[in-house]
């Protein structure tokens, strides 16, 4: 009897220990690692959900840009540290579902490194020339290609990077070659899109519209099902006659593998909130993202439906980084 009562009051203490080490989460700030610079797409993200993030948690959420080599050095960063909540990342399409495809050395296994957490937002990408281009129009800048003795030029975020295997798609389908240049930052990408040393480009919705709203760039057209509400002018692929050339980036946050659960769910539901806040959505709608806020499985689920859908693009171009 005593063996019985002794065991039962371990058991409440162990539940008790249990459920107040899950409410304490978190207990000081938690460190959200960006893999690119200031004030781009990814890093716009980051900063506004954290911000709201901080209120609903109540605790500060860090925002660590970790820039380089296409995202993955914050997502190895992540993928490495203490698996206690602590330590989120703000990943991408680009480091999570295409680097394992092209990288044969890559430092972590997206499927098995990471805990995923929520999507948060998707963004549609526009290609881009320099204001002082000849091309006007889609139509224009494919027969401008194929009427080229040269390959076109197009620059790049980094080799294996979605506007790159976007290039790739796109001169598939219009039949042309293309070079791809790949800039070490984008910030330099930008600026030679900016000079016309390159013939164009594919960036986001969200990089895009200052762009082209102070005159600095001209879109063609934007990928995606439907034209873009900060963008309603460029008309889409589809619409432009070129259908292929479809694909998108999402950005979506994770935590090591081996967090805790409590953790995970704790930080699912807060950012799932700070997303449906008034001022979240006004801002990463304003840039031309799409809210999504995803449970932890349908984000499991994305990541085995990208994997598939990567794995056949990738292949198809030959692309391998080493």
């Amino acid at each position: 009897m005593k063996l019985r009562i002794l065991s039962t009051l371990l058991g409440t203490l162990c539940l008790s220990i249990a459920a107040t080490a899950s409410a304490a989460f978190p207990d000081h700030a938690v460190r959200l690692a960006v893999g690119f610079p200031p004030g781009t797409g990814p890093d716009i993200v980051a900063r506004t959900i954290s911000e709201q993030l901080s209120q609903t948690l109540g605790q500060p959420v860090v925002v660590e840009n970790k820039a380089g080599a296409g995202g993955q050095i914050a997502a190895s960063s992540t993928a490495n540290a203490t698996p206690d909540g602590y330590n989120i990342l703000l990943g991408e399409v680009g480091s999570i579902s295409i680097a394992p495809e092209t990288t044969s050395q890559l430092s972590y296994k997206p499927l098995t490194s990471f805990a995923p957490i929520s999507e948060a937002v998707r963004a549609n990408f526009v290609l881009v020339v320099p204001t002082n281009s000849p091309y006007k129009s889609l139509k224009e800048f494919v027969t401008g290609a194929k009427e080229n003795a040269h390959s076109i030029n197009i620059a790049t975020f980094g080799a294996g990077t979605p506007g790159h295997f976007g290039a790739e798609m796109l001169a598939e389908e219009g039949g042309f070659k293309i070079e791809p240049v790949h800039y070490r930052s984008t910030g330099d990408a930008v600026s030679a899109i900016i000079a016309g040393q390159v013939h164009g480009a594919f960036v986001t919705t969200a990089m895009a519209k200052p762009q082209i709203d102070s005159g600095k760039m001209r879109g063609l057209a934007i990928t995606g099902a439907e034209r873009g509400k900060t963008l309603p002018e460029i008309p889409t692929f589809a619409e432009s006659g070129m259908p292929g050339t479809d694909f998108g980036a999402w950005f979506a946050f994770f935590a090591p593998a081996g967090t805790p659960d409590a953790a995970l769910d704790t930080l699912q539901k807060n950012i799932v909130t700070a997303l449906a806040s008034d001022k979240v959505r006004t801002t990463l709608e304003g840039n031309g993202f799409v809210i999504v806020g995803s449970s932890r499985q349908e984000m499991i689920d994305l990541l085995a439906s990208e994997q598939k859908r990567w794995e056949a693009v990738v292949k198809k171009t030959g692309f391998k980084i080493n």
